[in-house]
């Protein structure tokens, strides 16, 4: 927004120019997510508390966590406004990928507003079902797929492609199979950003991580002289990814500051599936599907830590973790919670650093 009214006066006053610069409202766009996220915390957070509307703890998990009950939850509206008004007012908005990547924010954090208002208002015990959950994740797949499939940006010449990590300019052609596959990668990082979201913190770290590194990616990718240097393919307009994703940091950094531990407030679902979205969403949209899983390799390690954990019990019948997601494996180990995030977080940043090296690498 102010891209578009203070832009085109450059020409009568020579320092507006700098809004051209994604680099410039980037870095605005992650101060003003932050500063509304700090800004919101406190009256959000008293709301919730007024309505009653507080987390309900299993007491079949880790003892610490009993006295957690009651913390107010579905503080991920924080997270999903500040992202909102961030990218409206620094973003250009006449960029369809920003706009994609909005809306699916936007949709992700819906269906999680309307899985914890259910169950935490409602007092139903699942929720909003898993089915009607996964129907929301599949149909936000097909409409991202649609839309860079059938409507890709300028000079994309083969919208079914994705990059395969480590190999110069190599792509492999889905063609069709890209719609399952999209559908897989959206999902499959929404719900895993759901399952890391049982500590203090944790989710919203790790979340910060991943989006420095995807900011990076976009960034180089629209940059038509960085990616010819690295020799990463060239797709135009994913450069103003970088603002969405630095109002993702923004947003997650000025969460963790009421959800550090202790925690004040829980993102709930409406904040875990949609930050999994958007970040599911940026990866499709610049081609870097595959690398999405170096990324998030700690999002990917508790998706896949619960599914060994289902899989050995029904075949064997026994649990080869402690409890799943992971960090309650370690948990339940001896580790404090707060030793567990951080050291999360370690691997985050190491995870982050690896996928930004292999665009050198190729």
């Amino acid at each position: 927004m102010l891209y578009h009214f203070l832009y085109p006066l450059h020409v009568y006053f020579a320092p507006l120019n700098v809004f051209r610069y994604i680099t410039f409202r980037s870095a605005y766009a992650l101060a003003t997510a932050l500063v509304i996220a700090l800004a919101l915390g406190p009256p959000v957070i008293r709301k919730l508390r007024e309505l009653k509307i507080g987390q309900k703890v299993r007491d079949d998990g880790p003892q610490s966590h009993l006295p957690k009950a009651g913390t107010p939850t579905m503080g991920g509206i924080l997270i999903v406004v500040a992202i909102l008004v961030s990218t409206l007012l620094w973003g250009n908005l006449s960029n369809r990928n920003v706009l994609i990547a909005l809306l699916a924010t936007l949709w992700m954090g819906t269906v999680g507003f309307i899985d914890d208002y259910l169950r935490v208002v409602k007092h139903l015990r699942k929720g909003l079902l898993g089915r009607y959950k996964l129907a929301g994740q599949i149909l936000l797949g097909i409409a991202v797929f649609m839309a860079v499939y059938f409507y890709p940006s300028p000079g994309l010449l083969n919208p079914g492609e994705t990059n395969i990590p480590f190999l110069k300019r190599t792509v492999i052609q889905l063609g069709w199979l890209y719609l399952p596959f999209v559908i897989l990668v959206i999902t499959g990082t929404s719900n895993a950003v759901n399952l890391a979201d049982g500590l203090d913190g944790l989710a919203a770290g790790l979340t910060a991580f991943a989006a420095v590194a995807l900011g990076g990616m976009c960034y180089i990718t629209g940059h038509v002289k960085f990616s010819g240097y690295l020799q990463v393919p060239y797709i135009p307009d994913t450069g103003e990814l970088t603002v969405f994703c630095s109002a993702v940091i923004g947003a997650t950094l000025g969460f963790l500051w009421w959800n550090c531990h202790p925690a004040d407030v829980f993102m709930g679902d409406t904040g875990s599936l949609s930050l999994g979205a958007a970040l599911g969403t940026v990866a499709v949209l610049i081609k870097r599907e595959f690398l999405l899983a170096v990324v998030c390799a700690v999002f990917v390690a508790e998706a896949l830590s619960v599914m060994a954990q289902v899989l050995a019990f029904k075949l064997a019948g026994k649990r080869i973790l402690r409890m799943a997601p992971l960090h309650h494996h370690f948990e339940l180990s001896g580790w404090k919670e707060s030793r567990v995030v951080v050291r999360f977080w370690i691997a985050a940043a190491l995870a982050a650093l690896v996928s930004l090296s292999t665009l050198k690498l190729q």
